[in-house]
């Protein structure tokens, strides 16, 4: 089973020339309406890739709810963890711009309100894989990761967006899942190295688990106390990059509650990450396992094992 504790959104997104700069106006190409935020992105993705899935979050009592929550519904995720506040649902502005790349303002609403108390420790069996970004409050998801470790749970942290740590936060956290630029950000807060290789490294043996930095085009670099990986990243069309960490996670998470090895769920994860890329929009772009795992078979000859 994977508990993914975070953020449910209706995302507004402007396809652009250009991102714009400060200062510039543009006009959009065109526009669309899309379910996202990153707990629900990651949750979709972990049910697409086939795990049994429980959302812990929080919507507003609005227009927006129920259509950013009707494709985790038509998946099959568990919702009743979902609370209803009197607040806005979540919304993020988003322009893509012709090469895929992306600016992202969230406004919290809702999500601000997530509370670790609405998951009761019962459900965190031992074994199940509770996964958590920081679009909902840090010292929730610090207080949720605590107890998920004491039930016997695995933990899995995007570090995403950056933020200042809660007390006890990554002594809690079994898996870490950072992109270069949240690397560099978290290696200022705890004096880590802010070279991927060299970050995965220090962080996997100053607290015992792993670390995985995502490349883009580069792939993916993890590392345990015992062994490094890397992935290198298929060749496809980029139309849009938004939500491929998300699927990225999702797949990453889903994979480690098969029990796979470590170096085989990092191979699934750059596979479902990279197909994201190919499609517009968050939650489009996410595939059921079907759609990456053909990606992910070309690519597992591929990856880099070595011993540390």
């Amino acid at each position: 089973m994977v508990v993914v504790f975070g953020s449910v959104n209706a995302d507004l997104v402007a396809r652009v020339r250009t991102l714009p700069r400060e200062g510039e106006t543009q006009l959009a190409e065109g526009y669309a309406i899309h379910a996202g935020g990153k707990g629900a992105n990651q949750a979709l993705a972990a049910c697409r890739a086939g795990a049994r899935v429980i959302l812990v979050g929080a919507v507003g009592n609005d227009g927006h709810a129920e259509f950013a929550l009707a494709p985790l519904r038509a998946a099959g995720a568990d919702l009743s963890r979902v609370r209803r506040d009197r607040g806005p649902t979540g919304i993020a502005f988003i322009h893509v711009d012709a090469a895929g790349r992306n600016t992202i303002t969230v406004v919290p609403g809702a999500n601000a309100q997530a509370s670790a108390d609405d998951l009761p420790t019962g459900v965190l069996a031992d074994g199940a894989v509770v996964v958590a970004q920081l679009e909902v409050p840090v010292r929730e998801v610090a207080a949720l990761f605590r107890r998920a470790r004491a039930a016997g749970a695995r933990t899995l942290l995007n570090f995403a967006p950056p933020a200042p740590l809660a007390p006890g936060l990554l002594e809690a956290t079994g898996v870490l899942v950072v992109n270069e630029h949240e690397a560099a950000a978290l290696a200022g807060q705890v004096d880590l190295p802010d070279d991927a290789t060299a970050f995965c490294d220090a962080y996997a043996d100053r607290h015992g688990g792993a670390a995985v930095v995502t490349l883009g085009a580069g792939g993916a670099v993890g590392a345990t106390p015992t062994h490094r990986v890397h992935v290198p990243a298929p060749t496809v069309d980029v139309r849009d990059t938004t939500a491929a960490g998300d699927a990225f996670v999702g797949a990453l998470a889903a994979a480690l509650d098969r029990v796979e090895p470590f170096e085989r769920a990092l191979v699934d994860a750059v596979a479902a990450g990279s197909h994201a890329c190919t499609i517009d929009g968050a939650q489009p772009s996410i595939g059921a396992r079907a759609a990456w795992s053909a990606i992910a078979a070309r690519l597992l000859p591929c990856a880099r094992i070595e011993p540390r």
